[in-house]
């Protein structure tokens, strides 16, 4: 389900030209209305589900409605973030509460290895993926048939 802004949350980030969710938005949905200082999804159809505005979002004004698979319908989804972790809430129908925490990445920005630092192959035949067998652990994959 695409992200959306609840207005009364939102302050706008209190920026002048660039919310924290245009800032992180892949696809450049977020925009910023100057006239009300409120942040909105611009374009709900084209967005990629990533979450990155909800996530970074200080104020928790960006919210989605989950998925079934893993909150049942009617229910809201709030993660609030940490330095370490994102703690995600999900507040049912009935009022309950549920609460679970996911550690988010560590890397320095800028500092990710590419490919996990495993040496890769440029064989396109090649049955393998690119950094198997290392990747697994192992010598050598037994073949296909």
């Amino acid at each position: 389900m695409p992200s959306y802004v609840i207005p009364e949350k939102c302050d706008g980030c209190k920026a002048l030209d660039k919310t924290a969710c245009q800032y992180i938005c892949p696809n450049d949905l977020m925009v910023l209305n100057k006239d009300l200082m409120k942040a909105f999804n611009q374009a709900p159809e084209m967005c990629w589900e990533c979450y990155s505005c909800v996530k970074i979002c200080p104020t928790q004004a960006v919210e989605v409605r989950g998925y079934a698979d893993f909150c049942p319908l009617g229910a809201s989804v709030t993660p609030m973030r940490s330095t370490d972790a994102i703690m995600w809430t999900v507040k049912f129908r009935n009022g309950m509460l549920k609460r679970f925490k996911f550690p988010i990445r560590t890397t320095p920005e800028g500092k990710a290895v590419p490919e996990g630092g495993y040496a890769t192959h440029d064989d396109l035949d090649n049955q393998l993926l690119a950094t198997e067998p290392e990747s697994c652990g192992m010598d050598t994959l037994p073949p296909v048939k």
